[in-house]
């Protein structure tokens, strides 16, 4: 759910910012949607302490899930970090929780955007 959850967020982002045109948009979405990028947002968010108890408990259960494999094009920590960001933002979209979804994903966007532009891998 998480997953489906950042890709709208992202999208949306992109098309109302009425800076990407149709062709660039998969490959501009690609850049926040990535493993990396989402490891990144997760690891500021716990360390910042930005998250509540319960996010940080479901973030954490998300990050030590058990996964049947690793996508080649990143290493096991990367991926069990954007999987937890992931399970975070599914659990807020699934408890109704929108306003934070929506905070959280302010704060995701902040932090790819800041410092050298879009996080690219």
């Amino acid at each position: 759910m998480g997953d489906g959850v950042m890709d709208m967020y992202v999208r949306y982002r992109l098309i109302a910012s009425g800076q990407v045109k149709p062709n660039q948009l998969h490959r501009m979405a690609s850049t926040f949607v990535s493993a990396k990028a989402q490891a990144k947002v997760v690891l500021e968010l716990l360390e910042g302490e930005r998250l509540t108890e319960k996010e940080r408990s479901v973030t954490l259960r998300g990050r030590n899930a058990k996964s049947g494999s690793v996508p080649k094009n990143t290493d096991v920590t990367t991926y069990r970090y954007s999987t937890a960001f992931e399970a975070l933002l599914g659990y807020l979209y699934l408890k109704d929780q929108h306003e934070r979804l929506d905070t959280i994903m302010s704060e995701a966007f902040a932090i790819l955007t800041t410092e050298g532009g879009n996080e690219r891998e």
